[in-house]
């Protein structure tokens, strides 16, 4: 994979996640959004839509947006300051996406995230599953950190890192982070003249990471090294990623065209990934099933209710658990959608009759196929 070209990479990509800084949003001078470059931006999202491809946007601005909003003043905001930016900034945010998508006749939907939803399994799966149902209804989800809220999260990178969980928790095929250099050097570009651009990483080791330097724009909250972090999480889970330039007109159609980048593209693709990944995790309970259940489940099926036999151990919703065939045989194991009660309260159930049992609308798949490994 990390022979193949931009255009490559980036045809064969099914869904893909656009980090998008601050710095390429917001005038550094005058605090005002950037609609020509946003405009183009948005062009090149609806042409890989047309293409039939999925796209997410990972998007900062907020604060640098409220703060103008504001009127607040120059230099570093309190951490009070920042949440309110951030909270008179999205809305502004949003609405820009939102016209500059319906020009081409299509959705925006807005997702405020933090690194801890997606890190806890529970939400991770509701994240996922709202994610999922988006995309597959031809939105385009506008993925925000939500610094109304956050604390420890408003400080370096942490869009970086949260575009490559997003690109995980969406299962996409490539990860491109819009940035103000074109690439890893093998130096500071900026001070060292020798310095090379790596085209191709196929993995993160300690000699790459040493490359990394720090946030150079006023606006920009991430450097080298927190995007070498979401390379890291990106590979990982299957997906490739490029760093390249955004301060371009159209810089996605840029890219597919070669302009010049870095691509950390490993071995493997995001679904194997996945399944690596749940398969190496401790069960916290077992799920018996009939032979009917067996068969539906090794031909590619999820697990429903009607087709389980016993519950054992206490788990929660999004815990990994076992699911065990009539001989006792492991068949699988997945993150499971409901707690170990509410399982054992729907065992033998249709699908049909869950709300009725649990007093409120519930999932048909106690174990979705997406989220389990035969």
């Amino acid at each position: 994979m990390a022979t193949l070209t931009s255009a490559a990479l980036i045809d064969r990509a099914a869904r893909i996640v656009v980090k998008i800084g601050s710095a390429l949003l917001v005038d550094a001078e005058t605090g005002a959004l950037r609609t020509g470059w946003l405009d183009g931006l948005i062009d090149d999202v609806a042409a890989l839509k047309s293409a039939g491809k999925h796209v997410v946007i990972v998007s900062s601005g907020s604060i640098a947006l409220g703060r103008r909003i504001l009127d607040l003043p120059s230099g570093a905001l309190t951490l009070e300051q920042s949440q309110a930016a951030a909270s008179v900034g999205q809305i502004r945010l949003a609405q820009a996406y939102q016209q500059g998508l319906a020009r081409h006749d299509i959705r925006a939907g807005q997702i405020l995230m933090t690194l801890e939803d997606s890190e806890n399994r529970r939400r991770y799966l509701n994240s996922r599953a709202t994610l999922g149902t988006l995309l597959e209804l031809g939105v385009v989800p506008i993925v925000n950190e939500n610094d109304t809220v956050a604390t420890d999260e408003i400080r370096f990178g942490d869009n970086d890192r949260l575009a490559a969980q997003i690109a995980s928790l969406a299962g996409a095929d490539v990860l491109v982070l819009l940035s103000d250099v074109d690439g890893l050097y093998t130096g500071n570009p900026r001070v060292d003249a020798g310095a090379q651009r790596l085209d191709h990483v196929a993995e993160v080791t300690p000699e790459i990471e040493a490359m990394a330097g720090d946030a150079g724009s006023h606006f920009a909250r991430g450097g080298m090294r927190t995007k070498l972090t979401a390379a890291k999480l990106a590979l990982k889970a299957g997906c490739a990623m490029a760093i390249t330039r955004g301060d371009v007109d159209r810089p996605l159609s840029a890219l597919a065209n070669g302009a010049p980048c870095t691509w950390f593209a490993g071995q493997g693709d995001p679904a194997a990934a996945r399944k690596r990944w749940i398969l190496a995790m401790k069960p916290r309970g077992r799920i018996s099933v009939d032979a009917g259940a067996a068969r539906a489940l090794r031909s590619g099926k999820s697990l429903l209710s009607a087709g389980v036999s016993d519950v054992s151990g206490q788990f929660e919703r999004g815990d990994p658990v076992e699911i065990i065939d009539e001989a006792g045989a492991t068949l699988a194991r997945g993150l499971v959608g409901y707690n170990a009660e509410e399982a054992r309260r729907i065992k033998g159930l249709r699908s049909a009759d869950i709300e009725a049992c649990l007093g409120y609308a519930a999932r048909a798949a106690l174990v979705h196929r997406d989220d389990m490994a035969i």
